[in-house]
């Protein structure tokens, strides 16, 4: 008679089955910690002021103009003029793109804390009116409100509603969506009877000097002019509808309303529809990670989307179809930067979620998860704090580096303040949510 034996063990109900079921139904629960990283590294850069490179490489080319080394940082750590691209244009399109990917984790979890889908969509539409009116308080200056929406909060609050009704739906679906957004504004632009200017001789009444309009606008078509475009003509209508600064007359006590005559920067409010698509983006991308592919799987397609972006991007701009600039948020620029940022999000959950190497990266998720606090006090408060560290620790505080170097050593200073209390606040377990 042959020993009995236990009947088989079945696949499916190993341990070791079980733990990998396991591990993949938690997937979308465990937090990305290369997000918080991702928005950490952002707002470091914002806080920190550029940690004032670009003014003092303006200060070491009026001494040596043909230095290539303070010319790239310059330029990196400047907005580009019109055309192109460095690394302090993708501070908004990383925000853009961020907002996308935290709603796939974010909305999840209210769901399955029982939110039913109506407590959600009137918290995307509270949340979105917070951040139109956050973003316009922090902007104005002065004695009176400012309501230019070009703001990062108030481009993310006008698009924020629009972005959750796209939630959960199919990865068709929000293709197709992001695509229409992106043809939408071209045709927006490139039919508007209305657009262009002389470029010999400039428009300065709304910003546009000649000498700046030969230098940037040449081989440009007219559509993508600066202040001449469907975008520019929306807003002087749009925004002369809103209260505005009171001119006196001198007779009496008359007083007429200032007009809106042109944003000098060249930003438009309705940037916020392609830049819309930038968060679609984000979404989609935030549904990848959330999926049950491995980790290799999503590196490997987040990399071939950041490369398709770059490439699609350029050659809309090189070939003349549509021009590379973030002030107007072409569609060429919503591919191009989204591409950056899918690879900047590929590097970052490379290292810290697929390769677990996390302590370098706690500095930038200190900030991460505190990103609006942070915000927050870099847009009403580095003059404070820089006026404080001065008191305390002296007037030549922050020429310890010599004139040259001084913005530098001010604006890191500052911003490591401004660190030191996102640090106490992650002690604390305070996280500023809206």
């Amino acid at each position: 008679m042959e020993p009995s034996q236990s009947p088989p063990e079945d696949k499916a109900d190993s341990p070791v089955a079980k733990k990998a079921e396991e591990s993949k139904s938690d997937n979308s629960k465990k937090r990305l910690v290369s997000l918080d990283a991702y928005r950490g590294l952002i707002m470091v850069t914002l806080a920190f002021g550029g940690f004032g490179i670009a003014k003092t490489a303006s200060l070491q080319l009026q001494e040596n103009p043909d230095s290539w080394f303070w010319s790239v940082l310059k330029y990196q750590s400047s907005h580009v003029e019109w055309v192109g691209c460095g690394y302090w244009d993708l501070i908004q399109p990383s925000f853009m793109f961020m907002v996308g990917l935290s709603m796939a984790y974010s909305y999840l979890k209210r769901q399955r804390t029982g939110h039913s889908y109506r407590r959600m969509l009137s918290h995307a539409i509270t949340r979105s009116f917070i951040l139109i009116f956050l973003g316009i308080f922090l902007n104005t200056r002065g004695d009176f409100t400012n309501w230019l929406m070009t703001n990062v909060l108030t481009q993310m609050g006008l698009g924020y509603t629009f972005l959750f009704l796209l939630w959960q739906r199919t990865l068709r679906t929000q293709a197709i969506a992001t695509g229409s957004i992106l043809l939408f504004t071209w045709l927006m632009f490139v039919l508007y009877p209305n657009s262009g200017l002389e470029i010999e001789q400039g428009a300065p009444e709304v910003g546009v000097p000649t000498v700046w309009s030969q230098e940037h606008l040449q081989g440009i078509d007219p559509s993508w002019h600066k202040n001449a475009n469907v975008a520019h003509d929306f807003d002087t209508w749009f925004l002369n509808l809103l209260p505005h600064r009171a001119i006196f007359t001198g007779e009496g006590s008359d007083q007429e309303k200032e007009p809106f005559v042109a944003n000098l920067g060249g930003y438009q409010t309705l940037n916020f529809i392609p830049s819309l698509a930038t968060m679609l983006f984000g979404l989609m991308c935030g549904e990848l990670l959330r999926s049950k592919r491995s980790g290799d799987e999503k590196l490997k397609i987040l990399i071939a989307a950041g490369v398709g972006g770059l490439v699609f991007g350029w050659l809309l701009n090189a070939t003349g179809i549509c021009p590379l600039v973030k002030r107007i948020w072409t569609p060429s620029w919503a591919l191009f930067s989204t591409g950056w940022c899918c690879l900047i999000l590929a590097a970052l959950y490379w290292i810290i979620d697929i390769r677990q190497y996390r302590r370098w990266a706690f500095p930038l998720v200190v900030v991460g998860m505190n990103s609006i606090a942070i915000y927050c006090m870099e847009m009403v408060l580095k003059p404070w704090m820089g006026n404080t560290l001065k008191i305390h620790l002296g007037d030549h505080l922050f020429l310890i580096g010599g004139k040259m170097y001084e913005p530098m050593v001010q604006a890191t200073l500052i911003g490591l303040g401004f660190w030191v209390i996102c640090w106490w606040m992650y002690r604390q377990k305070i996280f500023v949510r809206i």
